[in-house]
């Protein structure tokens, strides 16, 4: 038997193909046929469910319903998650403080916050008081989950008939959360975060918990949070003292507290009022019979006319507080009483000077704006100004005007290049020479350079030349690096918004606020000490415990070398007496300083100190339209010296360290009579307990009687020109 040649492997390959495709077709046919025949038997199968006529209807609707609604939810919970951040476990107590400030001398000058009262229980509050709100608000309050659907739909339907918002839909609890945690947008993802919060609500506190928190946190007009803080300024009285119909009246403004508001518009509170009794009967909480007294009595305010408040001061204040509370300066306290260092005499002052000047002088320098800051030099701010006018524009320019300082900013550069080169003093000779970074070269203000001068000179001039140049030699030929220093340096004595860093910032392109400016400039007149502004004094608790000094609490930190800052402290001495802030110079008290000016005069400046006080004036537009040629010399010197004349009355002058005196006749005139002796029981009395208006006045006319004295026990004749104190004590004593 032969044997069979062996299959070549290409032919097998051709073999094995054929027969995987034979395979695959024959699996595709019986697949599709099997598939065919489970496609009829599912057919078959799914006849018998098929709906038609109304229960397809009744599927389909429920079908979109499920998907739409999951989707919803999905919605719903990722706009949520955000205001879930905002509960975290105490909550409760991070709320806004309720803060009464004091000025130095212990007298009440106003209020921030909710001015809620934590020994105000629920069951204090007046009953009827309680039902007018629950009446307005929120009938099934204590039968609903946090929504309630029957209510908002009963307010859906009472707006459609009335033909505008009658009733709020709104639950108690939705208004709480959103006083709580959100604002007062309109928007719906703010109404979706609402409801989610008030479902939360309902499940951490109980009803007349939530009632409670409504009671005190709802806005109520006037500056006053709750019906406590409402019923005092109202009707100047308890809330357990109200009358029916004052507490009608107060629960018609929780909806509208501005519009009812019955210091404004009386017949509108009224009319509210009576809709609130009318309510009050519908929910069947009173009879008409039992509103008639209140409706024939109406409810009367007392009088509110708007006294004259400091409120730029108070309202940084308040920040400063709060900012306090965030660390936890004041443990879980919320309600607390301030004692600020504000004078109120020399800050009612500082107001009528940027006044004055505005109007005198506004025009011919198409100046509009102005703001100011006066603080002691470890940072105790006494005054602040804001702008002219507090009821047209509350924007705080003196603590949030972000502005170019100008030559203000010199001093920053002077100090760093004296920190990082010890050789260099005030007697060491710098050149005003043309020099340029890539393309800017600066220009001097007279458009022209003066060769060799005194490191003090150039100060005193306002050379611009002079700070570019010393920024390269800071950074050893490197000017970034050397701004980098710069910066640090500035940020380290005060200034507290970033810097952004430019070839020009040597010469002021940067942006400061005036506090910050008064601030840093305080490190040259307390030795080299960071001087942070701060408005809280003593702090304590509604239980009259102190819980919070600063001079305990914050220790001071050193941040510039004491012979830097006596080198400054000469230079900016001699700006005042020498330079371009000859306007600020005080009699008899040695001054320094430095003006600013930026380009296109957008910006005036004069920052200053004695060994005393620190003050920052800013004058400019608050569009930054350039004003006509003011410079820091003029206008902000001018108001300078005008405040700290005032400032400094019946001061014991400390000296600038480093800085020449002034003539020592010349300031123990202006520190007053025995200004250098300590006072009497009677005087310190009466500093404690009189204003600072008051204080001077009576000293004035001391001092009037003591020359008066002085001239029969001599024979002379009185002193031909008495004091400003004295002299405004002759003025109050003629008046009738």
């Amino acid at each position: 038997m032969s044997q069979q040649p062996p299959i070549p492997f290409t032919t097998r390959i051709k073999r094995a193909a054929l027969a995987f495709d034979a395979w695959l077709n024959s699996a595709l046919f019986q697949g599709r046929a099997g598939l065919g025949s489970a496609w009829e038997w599912y057919s078959e199968k799914m006849k018998g469910l098929r709906f038609r006529g109304a229960p397809r209807v009744l599927l389909d609707l429920t079908s979109e319903a499920t998907t739409l609604g999951a989707a919803g939810a999905v919605v719903m919970l990722a706009l949520a998650l955000p205001a879930f951040r905002e509960t975290e476990d105490d909550w409760l107590k991070t709320q806004d403080l309720a803060v009464t400030f004091l000025d130095r001398y212990g007298q009440e000058v106003g209020r921030r916050g909710l001015h809620l009262d934590d020994s105000y229980k629920l069951e204090d509050f007046p009953d009827h008081l309680i039902k007018a709100a629950l009446a307005t608000e929120d009938r099934r309050f204590y039968d609903h989950w946090g929504i309630d659907p029957i209510g908002t739909f009963r307010a859906l339907l009472v707006n459609a008939q009335g033909g505008g918002v009658v009733q709020g839909g709104s639950s108690i609890t939705q208004q709480l959360a959103k006083n709580l945690f959100l604002t007062n947008e309109r928007s719906l993802e703010r109404k979706i975060k609402e409801a989610f919060l008030a479902l939360w609500l309902e499940f951490h506190l109980t009803k007349d918990e939530i009632l409670k928190l409504y009671l005190d946190r709802a806005y109520m007009g006037g500056g006053a949070h709750g019906a406590v803080a409402a019923a005092d300024y109202y009707f100047g009285k308890p809330a357990k003292d109200l009358t029916l119909a004052e507490s009608a009246m107060l629960a018609g403004l929780f909806k509208a507290p501005t519009k009812y508001a019955p210091h404004i518009n009386l017949p509108a509170a009224r009319a509210r009022a009576n809709e609130v009794l009318r309510n009050m009967v519908e929910a069947g909480f009173l009879t008409e019979g039992q509103i008639q007294i209140a409706r024939r009595n109406p409810a009367t305010p007392i009088s509110r006319e708007r006294e004259t408040t400091p409120d730029f001061y108070l309202d940084w204040a308040f920040e400063q507080v709060k900012l306090l509370a965030s660390q936890k300066k004041f443990g879980n306290e919320r309600v607390l009483v301030v004692k600020t260092p504000l004078d109120t005499a020399l800050q009612r002052h500082s107001e009528q000077t940027l006044e004055n000047l505005l109007r005198q002088h506004g025009r011919q320098y198409k100046a509009g704006q102005g703001a100011l800051v006066v603080m002691d030099v470890d940072g105790a701010v006494r005054t602040i100004v804001g702008g002219r006018d507090y009821g047209q524009s509350q924007f705080n320019r003196a603590t949030g005007g972000l502005r170019q300082p100008g030559s203000s900013f010199k001093p920053f550069v002077y100090a760093a290049a004296l920190t990082t080169n010890p050789k260099l003093r005030p007697s060491s000779t710098v050149v005003d020479r043309p020099v340029c970074l890539g393309n800017w070269c600066p220009q001097n203000y007279g458009r022209s350079f003066s060769g060799s001068m005194p490191l003090v000179s150039a100060l005193a001039r306002s050379i611009n030349s002079i700070p570019v140049i010393m920024s390269v030699e800071i950074g050893k030929g490197n000017a970034k690096a050397g701004r980098a220093v710069i910066v640090d340096t500035a940020k380290r004595m005060g200034l507290t918004h970033p810097l952004t860093d430019s070839s020009s910032l040597p010469i002021g392109a940067a942006e400061v606020t005036p506090i910050d400016m008064a601030a840093s400039y305080a490190v040259f007149a307390n030795g080299g000490k960071r001087a942070d502004p701060y408005a809280a004094w003593e702090v304590r608790n509604s239980s009259g415990e102190v819980i919070y000094r600063h001079d305990r609490d914050t220790p001071p930190k050193q941040v510039l070398d004491t012979r830097v800052v006596q080198d400054m402290n000469f230079m900016l001495n001699k700006v005042v007496e020498e330079g371009t802030g000859k306007r600020a110079a005080l009699e008899g008290i040695p001054v320094a300083g430095k003006t600013g000016t930026t380009n296109g005069y957008k910006d005036a400046w004069f920052v200053g100190y004695t060994g005393n006080l620190v003050a920052s004036v800013w004058y400019g537009n608050d569009d930054s339209s350039p004003m006509n040629n003011m410079t820091g010399g003029t206008l902000p010197a001018m108001t300078w010296h005008d405040v700290m004349t005032v400032a400094h009355q019946n001061l014991e002058i400390r000296p600038i360290p480093g800085a020449s005196p002034a003539n020592a006749s010349r300031v123990a005139s202006a520190k007053g009579p025995a200004a250098d002796q300590a006072p009497t029981p009677a005087q310190t009395f009466l500093a404690g307990t009189l204003s600072r208006k008051s204080y001077e006045v009576l000293g004035g006319i001391g001092s009037l009687f003591q020359s008066v004295d002085r001239s029969i026990t001599t024979g002379k004749a009185p002193d031909a020109a008495p004091s400003s104190a004295a002299a405004e004590g002759r003025r109050q004593v003629a008046m009738p």
